[in-house]
């Protein structure tokens, strides 16, 4: 199964509200803020509406699991931690958390009942953004960026 990275790169104002609501509906509030969502015909037209200001890509196991370790949030803002995924989750591990995600058993939005957030907060990028207001083909960060996303979320981790 494959999982898409979305990450919000530009702000809020001047946006039509109907691509605001859809932004509301990713949970992407916030600029550099992330959240993995599976490959369905309803993410996909969620994510063409707001291609204009958000960057995506095909993320990997090994990318998701950097992000669970480093950015995943339990609520009230404290560390995800493999502690707490053994004694309050069905998972062992981030492997198995990871894996079971990529194979297509438990969602992100799934995880809120066991207190994991499903969005990551991000740092900005190390050495910056190539450019915000420009697509990837034009040589900026805006729009698809296949499985060179890793690479942005790396910069961003």
């Amino acid at each position: 199964m494959t999982l898409y990275a979305i990450v919000k790169l530009r702000g809020r104002v001047g946006i039509k509200p109907e691509i605001r609501y859809t932004l509301e509906l990713l949970r992407l509030h916030r600029v550099n803020h992330c959240v993995v969502v599976e490959d369905s015909e309803y993410y996909r037209g969620m994510i063409k509406k707001v291609k204009d200001y958000v960057a995506w890509g095909e993320i990997s196991k090994d990318m998701l699991e950097l992000l669970l370790k480093r950015r995943g949030r339990l609520k009230g803002g404290k560390r995800l931690t493999e502690e707490y995924l053994r004694d309050n989750t069905p998972f062992g591990s981030f492997e198995a958390l990871v894996d079971a995600l990529c194979s297509g058993e438990v969602k992100m939005k799934d995880l809120m009942r066991y207190g994991i957030k499903p969005v990551f907060r991000l740092h900005p990028p190390r050495k910056g953004h190539r450019g915000i207001k420009k697509s990837v083909k034009q040589g900026g960060e805006l729009g698809y960026h296949g499985t060179e996303i890793n690479e942005l979320l790396y910069k961003m981790r």
